[in-house]
């Protein structure tokens, strides 16, 4: 069995997650879910969600592609997880592209990044909902 990892807030859940989640578990048979904690967020990313953790997670859950939610509480973990949960594969958007290279030699995992999917992410549906009509 071919393992996937990845990691996200995935607040406003929408169709570039499910894209990016669906283009991720083409990489394998088993997709985890790496979801970063509220704390998490807010302490060291500095990013407010509109949804709890555990909102956020009942979502993820909800989608056949995801197998495995696991917390993210800190930007240091994912080689462990990788280890842990014997992933293969770590993905994550190219907005990230070059800084996880890293993991490559630590956990002997391929690392790729997906493209985003063009015209949709979070920080406009944040913008577009805060603006005045």
């Amino acid at each position: 069995m071919k393992r996937v990892i990845t990691y996200g807030t995935f607040d406003l859940l929408h169709y570039g997650h499910i894209n990016l989640l669906r283009r991720a578990k083409e990489y394998g048979d088993y997709l985890i879910v790496a979801l970063s904690t509220d704390e998490f967020n807010k302490d060291a990313k500095s990013k407010i969600t509109y949804f709890t953790y555990e909102q956020r997670k009942q979502l993820l859950e909800a989608i056949r592609y995801v197998d495995l939610v696991i917390p993210e509480c800190n930007w240091n973990q994912k080689p462990k997880d990788i280890k842990l949960y014997k992933a293969d594969v770590f993905i994550m958007g190219d907005d990230w592209k070059g800084q996880f290279d890293y993991l490559r030699d630590q956990t002997d995992a391929e690392v790729i990044y997906l493209p985003r999917t063009p015209e949709i992410s979070t920080t406009q549906i944040k913008n577009n909902l805060n603006k005045k009509i």
